[in-house]
């Protein structure tokens, strides 16, 4: 097993230990800055995101302690057991407030570097309020057998109020691909979503997201777009009925990516809420990389749960980035 020393930055010179991580593919490079005396700048974010030159990723973790960055300080008033701080950037070194799926992969990274041992919850600071994390087994039809990490997400709310629930939109979306504009809804989740409804799986796969989607009106912090197709419902085995969806997610600051634990969230959340009255509080989304669990919590919560996995622990010659 790798000692938590291993995977620290190396101060003596010009390299740096990361691990490669990711959950449902949407990947990251995970860095075990325990003090805080890394310089994270965006320049760096962008070399080790870079999938040519670089280690490659949709964006950068740092696990920090909280008392040693200023951002930390609110997760511990909020709650003084959130020891551990996420720092998240973007690919293109740009500051996010969190990531569902970024928050399982950090927290097998707490596992392996030694600082929780996976049976109680695990606290962690985010920019958007502290999360809790459990192990619990994996879903029965997920293909990976090991265990899923689950996030209490925190509290969402649909920025455009009751009138957006009425019309069932609050913003319209223009996509390549698709021959017309589009009505949306605005979800957030800590971080800014926007949700629009396609007919079909086909109509999903035609879009084209390697360009960023056009948001009316433009969110002031920009905001991750999702385009979701619903998929019905089923009835486990005892009597839950579970809400279904597909969705892919172009991601701000970073294009598209294989999933997005909080743009999963919102899918789910949209989708609830355009059913109505009735509609499940549990849904399975399907994204192009695997399959993660949406759950509506009492309190106005909402959590999600799926896999994580470490990939390989790489030393990067900090002067060989581009």
């Amino acid at each position: 097993m790798t000692s938590s020393a291993d995977l620290r930055p190396d101060r003596g010179g010009r390299t740096l230990a990361v691990t490669k991580g990711h959950g449902t593919q949407n990947d990251f490079v995970l860095i075990a800055d325990l003090d805080g005396s890394l310089d994270l700048t965006p320049h760096l974010v962008r070399g080790l995101t870079d999938r040519r030159a670089g280690v490659g990723g949709d964006g950068v973790i740092r696990l920090v302690a909280s008392s040693a960055l200023a951002a930390g300080a609110a997760s511990l008033v909020e709650d003084p057991a959130a020891r551990w701080f996420m720092d998240y950037r973007n690919a293109d070194g740009s500051v996010a407030e969190m990531c569902g799926n970024g928050v399982r992969v950090v927290a097998r990274f707490a596992e392996r570097l030694g600082l929780w041992d996976g049976t109680a919850e695990l606290v962690l600071g985010t920019r958007a309020g502290v999360r809790r994390v459990r192990r619990e087994p994996a879903a029965d039809d997920a293909d990976d057998a090991d265990d899923w990490y689950a996030v209490d997400m925190g509290p969402w709310h649909l920025p455009g109020g009751q009138a957006a629930v009425v019309a069932g939109m609050d913003a319209e979306v223009v996509v390549a691909g698709l021959a017309v504009t589009r009505p949306a809804l605005s979800v957030d989740l800590g971080n800014p979503h926007t949700v629009l409804a396609l007919a079909d799986v086909d109509e999903l796969t035609s879009v084209d997201l390697t360009r960023a989607p056009t948001v009316t009106p433009t969110p002031a912090h920009g905001t991750n777009v999702e385009l979701v197709v619903p998929l019905g419902e089923t009835t486990t085995p005892d009597g839950e009925v579970v809400g279904q969806v597909r969705m892919r997610v172009h991601e701000r600051g970073v294009g598209e990516t294989m999933s997005c634990g909080t743009g999963a969230c919102a899918a789910a959340l949209a989708v609830r809420t355009w059913a109505g009255a009735g509609a499940p509080d549990t849904w399975t989304v399907q994204v192009p990389g695997g399959m993660v669990r949406v759950r509506v919590l009492d309190g106005g919560h909402v959590e999600l749960a799926g896999p994580a996995v470490l990939v390989a622990d790489v030393v990067v010659d900090l002067d060989a980035l581009s």
